[in-house]
């Protein structure tokens, strides 16, 4: 058996302090098998987007392990997960977090040249020609549609060829329309590189097009594994 690309094991979390201390995650074990899709679903507050964060190691447990494409990031230094982060892991998020100043090309280009990559100016025209935006590269995010900044966003979190994409909300700014159109380039894009897909949802028709669905409920997973119509 393939050993699962994300795995979780008793993950527990707590935010804030003294009498403002909420236990955001309670006992979490979960795991993910490479080149899959899968929905995190869950009402508000239910410990989604930072069960997404502890994934990618910006956030840091009180308790259990968090194991990702074979590496243990408890005790790991801020560093070594920053860097491991930029290779394994590539984030999309609902409010784009492009860089305002930077154009299309930049945004995508500036960190694959921080991290130390050939020729990041190239790579990051052809990703961005990838998805549909090769007459866009001298744009700023101000003069991009919301759909188009998240195309940028994707095209950011592909070009490095992370194992991993996780994406919060990824449609929640976008109209239905350009929802659907993201979501398509979303899981698309994933399957033709076999990149395991996590993301957090409120839409239960973005949720059905995962290979399967963990159901959240105060910081616990309710429900671990449920079939879903595959992505198309």
């Amino acid at each position: 058996m393939t050993a699962p690309v994300i795995e979780l094991i008793d993950v527990s979390l707590r935010l804030g302090e003294g009498a403002s201390t909420v236990q955001v995650l309670d006992g979490v074990s979960l795991t993910v098998e490479r080149g899959r899709s899968t929905a995190i679903v869950g009402p508000s507050g239910s410990g989604k987007s930072t069960l997404l964060m502890v994934i990618a190691g910006l956030e840091r447990v009180d308790a259990g392990t968090v194991r990702v494409a074979g590496q243990t990031l408890n005790g790991l230094g801020e560093d070594a997960v920053a860097a491991f982060r930029g290779r394994t892991i590539g984030i999309v998020f609902q409010s784009f977090h492009l860089i305002p100043n930077m154009t299309a090309l930049e945004n995508v280009a500036v960190p694959l040249e921080l991290a130390g990559h050939d020729a990041p100016f190239a790579l990051a025209e052809r990703e961005l020609a990838a998805v549909g935006l090769k007459d866009r590269l001298t744009h700023y995010p101000g003069e991009l549609s919301g759909g188009e900044q998240q195309r940028v966003a994707i095209a950011r979190a592909l070009a490095p060829a992370p194992a991993i994409v996780i994406a919060d909300e990824p449609t929640g700014n976008l109209d239905q329309a350009t929802g659907r159109q993201i979501a398509d380039l979303l899981f698309e894009t994933a399957g033709e590189r076999g990149t395991t897909l996590v993301l957090v949802t409120h839409d239960p028709r973005l949720a059905e097009r995962c290979e399967r669905q963990v159901a959240m409920r105060s910081g616990r997973v309710e429900e671990a594994a449920r079939a879903a119509a595959p992505a198309g």
